[in-house]
């Protein structure tokens, strides 16, 4: 310790260190506006009433709630002093991303134009800068549809400047900072094993100045306890205005230590440039090295520093409600974090380059990384929209070219989704064309700028890539299954995949996506493919996650995904949010996610009573019976005991890191508690559940103070955020109880229980969604008295629009017109409804009646069909 001390003093009193270069952010007090006047960029605009924002700013909150969010332009401004100490400086901005393309303005003069929205550009100030006096930087935003990547996406193409806006000032003399947004230096690794290792360190240095430069390049390697094990220099001259590279191999590094998952070990580079006539530290940076070596491999899977390795984690996108994409460093690092925590060591930043906390964060935790560029769903056919993919592949590779946790470059993401799916026949083979050719060039690209990592594209469920030649083009295949989602087998995932890799026996292949949506609100005993429910989401999962891991010629697999995420073109339960996460979209785990963490964390205990998303239950009692239902644990303990406020409900086996007790419910407030050991190590869970018993039987005392809510047409019990009532899965009429009689559940597409479209005029979405079509009645067999009575309704009954992540093959959705009569207890209540004419096609409607029932009739709600169809909803009754 006291030698590195000495070598830092020493480098000190050698070379000055007072014209190093400074790092700042310039975040706060812009001003804001979506107005678009005609001098936006001028000194002479007037923006004291414009919006004060900070940054990461993003302006589509909106689409959290409207799939009609804001696409268009927005004006972003900044003054600033630009202090005259910096005149003999060079200045910087570095914007890390603007969403979707920028336009930027200093004083008055434009700039530059940057086109896409998930990679960082650079801009030198230094032309444009009043030094001393009051300067303007405008930027000109614009989020709408243009022709770049990306066309589409199931994804919210949020607008802003959401990201850091960096401002860096730096001598004359200066490491290069225009190249594509990136550092200026690169990092290789040529050669890299457990006994040795070596480096390659490539890069730029600019001489902005009016006379030429004599100066020093020294990079330093520096290894993980803070050591320097190598100093590699290089002596140039740089005449003014001159920009010239320079590369320097390192001697052998003997036995190096590695970076891994389990002991992410970084290195340093250091890299300094000194003027050699008065040793002046002139700039100075340095950049993460990892050694490590990689291989994929058709039918053995994925291998990491000479060893086996499959590959389980995560796709992640970068929003969250309210906020949008503009996120915090320490929101991204947290995110990071609770991958690491659930066992993943492999994420697939998705679709597009994120934030550089990110990958800092990758590097420093031990998660492999893939990172890919925004083309989704198809392509344009012009010359600009493949420059721009061009130029984003560029931009992607060379900004986080030195971060060891990239082992692969994307470019493409169910490409032929959109072309298959809704391009005319005759005019497919022309985007296919297109798309093979735009796929060939990014490969080119990739493999002469970074040759040392793999490339991939993922693919959607259709063998269209293999008959187009996609397939055979990039180093590794990715495939985004969802069967026993979008189609309703589970098994049919594993049939495909080995069918797959049958039939392309050295292809390299990853499950880059799959998964299934839950809604916290919906629970069901008899769960199905679709039906949104916590509990079909963990079947899926305890499904593919074993398949994964087994099928050893499978390299890896990044579930979809792992937070819930906003997708403005979104209906389904959620309007507005893709809810296949892991984790709700503010970072709390659903029960699901302590599955994996139970599967993949081997060096700690993991034990959880998966019912966090299921606290607040309901069920039907015969009589004064228990109710039976399921309580599930995760755990990678061999063995688990459950007690009930105390008592045992006896020991079970742990299988598939799954076990599942039937446990008998009560009214009221019941203490769970679990407990296991795991390598000796004793762990245990505890949580609280609270149950509603709904009698089957409904007499004089019960009917009291009961308020029964029943989801008509579904599986799923719905528990409402707003009141915290829980309607109860529906069921058909017994004698003495209650129920429907006649009709069907109502299914809009092949194998999909209700409708997916989003329902006007509640946040209950759910609730109207799923209904019973042709109903014939609805009877409570009660006692006499006064009712208020509530009935629900939603006609869904019309033809919608083909949406293209919507994967069903079958649309049984038709328009028609329903009318019909309500008549309770043989009284016409409401004559000839026509919900779709009075209120609209997918919009909620309540009807609440005061009903007297008298002596034994009970109350029996009539729905006599005067053409179409009769439905309901839901239905609600209290005893007043």
């Amino acid at each position: 310790m006291r030698k590195i001390l000495f070598i830092s003093i020493l480098l000190c009193s050698i070379f000055s260190v007072a014209a190093q270069r400074n790092l700042q952010t310039i975040n706060n007090a812009w001003k804001f506006s979506k107005e678009n006047p005609n001098n936006a960029e001028s000194n002479t605009l007037d923006d004291k009433y414009w919006e004060t924002v900070n940054i990461p700013h993003c302006w589509n909150a909106d689409a959290y709630v409207s799939k009609f969010y804001y696409r268009g332009t927005a004006w972003y401004r900044k003054h600033f002093i630009a202090s005259k100490d910096l005149m003999q400086k060079q200045v910087f901005i570095k914007f890390e991303g603007i969403n979707v393309t920028a336009e930027v303005y200093l004083n008055g003069r434009f700039v530059t134009k940057h086109e896409g929205g998930y990679t960082a550009f650079t801009i030198d100030a230094t032309p444009f800068l009043a030094f001393g006096e009051e300067n303007l930087l405008a930027v000109k935003v614009d989020n709408s549809l243009q022709d770049l990547p990306p066309l589409s996406g199931d994804f919210t193409m949020f607008g802003g400047i959401y990201r850091d806006v960096w401002m860096i000032t730096v001598p004359k003399q200066h490491i290069e900072l225009l190249n594509a947004g990136s550092s200026g230096i690169f990092i290789q690794t040529p050669k890299v094993s457990a006994e040795s290792a070596e480096v390659l360190i490539k890069g730029d240095i600019k001489n902005d100045a009016g006379t030429s430069s004599q100066v020093k390049v020294v990079n330093q390697i520096i290894n993980p306890e803070g050591k320097i094990i190598q100093t590699l220099e290089k002596s140039l001259n740089l005449k003014s205005g001159e920009k010239t590279s320079f590369e320097l191999a390192s001697k052998e590094i003997t036995r190096p230590v590695l970076w891994s998952p389990e002991s992410p070990q970084l290195y340093q580079v250091k890299t300094t440039m000194i003027d050699t006539k008065n040793n002046q530290i002139l700039d100075e940076i340095s950049n993460p090295l990892g050694f490590r070596w990689f291989k994929f491999t058709g039918s053995d899977g994925f291998y990491f520093n000479g060893k086996p390795m499959k590959l389980i984690g995560i796709c992640r996108h970068q929003d969250q409600k309210p906020l949008g994409n503009a996120l915090s460093d320490e929101m991204h690092r947290r995110d990071m974090q609770l991958a690491k925590e659930m066992g993943a060591n492999f994420i697939r930043i998705s679709h597009y380059p994120q934030d550089d906390a990110i990958l800092e964060q990758c590097d420093k935790l031990g998660l492999i990384a893939w990172e890919e560029i925004p083309i989704v769903n198809t392509v344009n056919l012009s010359d600009h929209f493949q420059q721009v993919c061009k130029t984003n592949v560029l931009e992607m590779v060379r900004q986080h070219y030195n971060h060891p946790s990239i082992i692969m470059w994307g470019y493409m993401n169910e490409s032929a989704l959109v072309t298959v799916r809704s391009i005319p026949e005759k005019d497919r083979q022309a985007v296919y064309d297109k798309t093979k050719e735009i796929a060939e060039n990014l490969e080119k690209i990739i493999k002469i700028e970074d040759p040392g990592r793999a490339s991939t594209i993922a693919f959607h469920n259709s063998q269209i890539y293999n008959q187009t030649g996609l397939s055979s083009i990039t180093d590794v295949i990715g495939w985004n299954l969802y069967q026993g989602w979008y189609e309703a087998n589970l098994e049919g995932f594993d049939k495909f995949i080995r069918k797959e890799n049958e039939k392309h026996p050295n292809h390299s292949l990853i499950i880059s996506e799959y998964g299934a949506g839950s809604d916290k609100r919906l629970h069901s005993l008899q769960p199905v493919p679709f039906d949104f429910s916590i509990e079909h989401q963990q079947t899926y999962h305890e499904h593919y996650l074993p398949v994964i891991a087994r099928e050893k010629y499978i390299s890896g697999s990044t579930v979809w995904n792992f937070v819930d995420f906003g997708s403005a073109s979104r209906d389904e339960s959620m309007p507005m949010i893709n809810n296949k996460g892991l984790l709700y979209t503010d970072r709390t785990p659903k029960d699901v996610y302590f599955y994996y963490k139970a599967f993949l964390r081997k060096d700690v205990p993991v034990l959880h009573i998966a019912s966090r998303d299921w606290d607040v239950r309901s069920g039907v009692q015969n009589g004064n019976n228990p109710v039976i239902s399921p309580l599930k644990i995760y755990s990678n303990c061999p063995e688990v005991e459950l007690f009930a406020d105390g008592k045992s409900l006896g020991k079970k086996k742990i299988q598939n890191f799954t076990a599942v007790w039937n446990v008998p419910f009560a009214q009221g407030k019941t203490f769970f508690h679990a407990k296991g050991k795991y390598v000796g190590k004793q762990t245990e869970d505890g949580m609280n559940i609270s149950f509603e018993a709904i009698p089957a039987k409904l007499n004089a005392t019960n009917i009291k103070s009961l308020e029964l809510a029943v989801n008509v047409g579904s599986n799923c019990a719905f528990t409402s955020e707003e009141s915290n009532k829980t309607w109860l899965p529906d069921q058909a009429y017994t004698s003495g109880g209650w129920g429907y009689t006649g009709g069907d559940i109502f299914y809009a597409s092949k194998g999909r229980i209700g409708s997916q479209i989003k329902i006007g005029g509640t946040t209950d979405n759910p609730l109207y969604q799923t209904l019973r079509k042709d109903i014939t009645s609805y009877r409570f067999d009660v006692p006499e008295g006064i009712y208020e009575l509530e009935l629900l309704f939603a006609d869904v009954f019309s033809k919608t629009g083909k949406v293209v992540y919507n994967l069903t093959e079958e649309d049984q959705s038709f328009e028609k017109e329903n009318i019909f009569d309500i008549v309770i207890n043989k009284n016409v209540e409401v004559k000839d409804l026509n919900i779709s004419r009075e209120f609209g096609h997918f919009f909620a409607v309540k009807k609440r009646f005061i009903v007297e029932v008298k002596g034994n009739e009970n109350l029996s709600i009539e729905f006599p069909v005067k053409k179409g169809s009769a439905f309901l909803n839901g239905i609600k009754l209290r005893k007043l």
